[in-house]
């Protein structure tokens, strides 16, 4: 009697999905973090690089 309690307690905690969707949640949440500092990151440096030439463009005509 104890042991099919048991096996059915396994097979049930086995099939439920509950837990798994929260899980690909985090794992979904944690992709697009990961995306969004890595496109910022990129941008950033962009943008830098950009300002940069700017200023040097700007130094450059200003002094003689």
């Amino acid at each position: 009697m104890i042991m099919q309690t048991i096996k059915a307690s396994v097979v049930k905690f086995v099939k439920d999905e509950d837990g798994l969707t929260v899980v690909e949640y985090a794992i979904a949440g944690g992709l697009v973090t990961a995306l969004v500092v890595g496109t910022f990151t990129s941008l950033g440096t962009a943008v830098h690089t950009k300002i940069k030439a700017l200023c040097d463009a700007v130094s450059a005509t200003a002094c003689p």
